[in-house]
């Protein structure tokens, strides 16, 4: 009994799958994947300029909401004004940190620590705030949503992180 043609034509399974084989590996070479260009990106030194200009921005985002939530809190410590008060030397080394190696080895990663610190007091004080609600942690499925937001704070901490790690990237050259 001879092969029998189905609408695909009379080759049979095998060119089939090697057809598709075939179209699955071919990738243009004009276009590398996203995953590629970014470690080549990492590798040249590109990345730490973006990731400077990033940490400046999302310090300019997180603390526009720090600030619209300490606001409505009406500023009732006067340590909810720390993350406004150290953003604008943040944004100013990661903005240098574009343009200058100087800038980016030396001013960004010290003002990057001292957000992180202030974020690390910062979820200190949120935490303290659950604690000092009644019931405290004992009732903490409805003190952690109408308490301060015990997590808010690690944002602060991951914009000073990527600050750090954009001074300890290597530079383009």
């Amino acid at each position: 009994m001879g092969k029998v043609a189905d609408a695909r034509g009379s080759r049979g399974w095998a060119w089939r799958s090697r057809d598709i084989a075939t179209r699955r590996r071919h990738v243009p070479t004009g276009t590398p994947h996203v995953i590629d260009r970014m470690l080549r990106n990492v590798e040249h030194g590109r990345f730490e300029r973006s990731l400077s200009g990033l940490t400046a921005v999302a310090a300019l985002v997180t603390t526009a909401e720090i600030y619209l939530e300490h606001y409505r809190a009406s500023f009732g410590n006067k340590w909810m004004w720390s993350p406004v008060i150290i953003t604008p030397p943040l944004v100013v080394a990661g903005v240098g940190g574009v343009f200058s190696k100087r800038w980016a080895k030396t001013a960004l990663p010290v003002v990057s620590g001292v957000y992180l610190l202030n974020g690390l007091l910062g979820e200190y004080f949120h935490a303290r705030g659950v604690r000092r609600r009644p019931g405290g942690w004992r009732l903490a499925s409805y003190n952690l949503p109408m308490g301060p937001p015990i997590f808010a704070p690690a944002l602060m901490c991951v914009v000073g992180g990527m600050g750090l790690l954009a001074a300890v990237l290597r530079r383009e050259r």
